[in-house]
């Protein structure tokens, strides 16, 4: 009976202790992410004009830096990384910077119309011209059996 109760108090000891840690380092951690890690961002993308803010060959570094200060941050705390503070914290910052993005990262815009053009054009000619061909051939079915 003595071991169960030895277990139990282990395991009690294990599961505070690990609270402990991750109530600490998320009341922390959050703080220093946005101190350290997204004031820099921010610079960064505030150089950058809004309408590059899309494009992956230019926020590539950024983001890079912003990932790793992350993750550095969590390292120096004794913190899991990626964690559930990580994961809303890169929430936010997509939701602020990255939300009229597509998912390839870059901007949808209309093909030029010399490409457009065809596209629409050629199957409106084409129907046109097999609707004329079938009352064409309609028209003169008198000799056809």
């Amino acid at each position: 009976m003595a071991s169960v109760s030895w277990r139990h108090t282990l395991f009690f000891l294990v599961v505070v202790n690990l609270s402990v840690l991750t109530t600490a380092c998320s009341s922390h951690y959050g703080n220093a992410i946005e101190e350290f890690c997204l004031a820099k961002f921010k610079l960064d993308m505030e150089v950058l004009d809004q309408r590059q803010w899309c494009s992956w060959e230019d926020t590539v570094e950024s983001y890079g830096e912003l990932t790793n200060c992350t993750f550095l941050v969590a390292l120096k705390m004794n913190c899991f990384w990626p964690n559930r503070m990580v994961d809303e914290f890169f929430i936010r910052v997509h939701r602020h910077y990255f939300h009229d993005c597509s998912l390839s990262g870059r901007l949808l815009h209309d093909p030029p119309n010399r490409i457009l053009g065809p596209f629409i054009v050629v199957p409106i000619l084409v129907t046109l011209l097999m609707t004329a061909l079938v009352v064409w051939r309609s028209k003169r079915s008198e000799g056809i059996v």
